[in-house]
């Protein structure tokens, strides 16, 4: 008997009944800091990880120094929520590693009763399509989108045979075992993923580190024909809608009908704050047809290992000497070209490009390698959770 079968038959004419949050969770307690001299680990906004669901990093603070925001103490097995900018879903559990710590109030703290459910049941079923709609439905502000702790704690769970204790946490533990299984894979794909970034991250700069006379140097300018004459911005309200993709600063921002571009070119972004964050590569290559605005630059290579050489290296080195304005970041078209890049004989570019995309693939493709395989395991949990979790309230039983 496989898993789904077995919590089928276990869940066979259990009553289900519908709780608010706030009925299986007990109050909690904020710190007193001028009634201590202890120091705390700080849990801010920042420090819950959006992919992972872990607490990625703290500070320690003491009466002296601790933010306003930190306030609330927390325990081992409490969720934490947070309220700001709720849809982003960030959330966790408290391990042993952080009871006793000090949350900023932009979170909210769950702390179950354990006679009634369990943290875990709280944690997936907060994860859920259906809590993201609530949050969505009962959110307020535009600029700083949040919503209180009150909200969150009105949205109703299901809870098995209420009047039997023992067994409606025993159908809970099951299930929640079922679906820390498929959680469990995505972490350590997840694992996996980051310790091949970093093995990526250490070759692609021992690859492109060349010592003084090892290689000439080139400028930008001199490898590539700058093609950004030929691109021509369309506002929104003008773009008529189609398959071609229409690419800005940091890839695609929409698809038209038609196109400027057929080939393959390599796109450096010309503005925008992500030049200085580099939350996303800044030079991208792109092929087909295609539309770009003037937020890219668009650059033309002979062969595909230049073109690819060039963005590896781009992306590798700090441009800040070369972008100018604080506010709006700007990499012109003359400092673009005056970046100064090693230049290899055509072989050894061949042979860097084909090792550095053997790591790309693994490590950054979609359609491939740990980031097709977790996303497919995300889907997969997703799946089974809202199908082991969606239970019929008392009005569609009636319906």
């Amino acid at each position: 008997m496989n898993d789904f079968s077995y919590v089928e038959k276990l869940l066979d004419g259990v009553e289900v009944v519908w709780f608010p949050i706030s009925e299986v969770t007990e109050r909690t307690t904020n710190i007193k800091w001028r009634e201590t001299s202890e120091r705390h680990q700080y849990i801010d906004l920042t420090s819950v990880s959006v992919d992972t669901k872990k607490i990625i990093e703290t500070t320690e603070v003491k009466a002296s120094n601790a933010p306003s925001r930190a306030q609330k103490l927390v325990k081992k097995d409490d969720v934490l929520f947070a309220t700001t900018r709720p849809t982003q879903m960030r959330y966790c559990l408290i391990d042993e590693e952080y009871d006793g710590a000090v949350a900023s109030t932009g979170y909210c703290v769950l702390r179950v009763k354990r006679d009634v459910t369990l943290s875990k049941w709280i944690l997936h079923l907060i994860s859920s399509s259906d809590f993201k709609k609530y949050l969505e439905e009962n959110q307020s502000g535009s600029a700083y989108p949040a919503i209180s702790d009150a909200k969150v704690k009105d949205f109703s769970i299901p809870i098995p045979c209420p009047d039997n204790p023992e067994k409606s946490l025993a159908i809970q533990a099951e299930i929640v075992r079922v679906l820390d299984a498929f959680t469990a894979m995505t972490a350590e794909l997840t694992a996996e993923l980051n310790m091949r970034k970093k093995q990526y991250n250490y070759y692609r700069d021992k690859l492109l580190s060349f010592e003084e006379g090892d290689v000439e140097w080139k400028t930008l300018g001199d490898l590539a024909e700058n093609l950004d004459s030929k691109r021509k911005p369309i506002t929104s309200g003008l773009r008529e809608a189609g398959e071609i993709p229409y690419y800005g600063a940091s890839g695609i921002v929409d698809y038209v009908k038609d196109y400027i571009f057929d080939g393959d070119y390599l796109l450096v972004s010309e503005d925008g704050a992500n030049l200085l964050a580099r939350n996303t590569p800044i030079a991208f290559s792109i092929s087909g047809k295609t539309w770009v605005n003037n937020h890219a630059h668009v650059l033309k290579f002979e062969t595909y290992a230049e073109r690819k050489y060039v963005e590896y290296y781009l992306n590798s080195i700090d441009l800040t000497p070369y972008i100018s304005g604080a506010a709006q970041p700007k990499l012109n078209k003359k400092n673009l070209e005056s970046i100064n890049i090693p230049n290899p004989a055509p072989k050894e570019k061949e042979r860097i490009v084909a090792i550095l995309d053997k790591f790309d693939s693994l490590t950054c493709s979609i359609k491939e390698g740990l980031p097709r395989e977790i996303e497919l395991r995300q889907k997969q949990y997703e799946y089974y959770r809202d199908m082991l979790l969606s239970f019929p309230k008392l009005e569609e039983v009636a319906a």
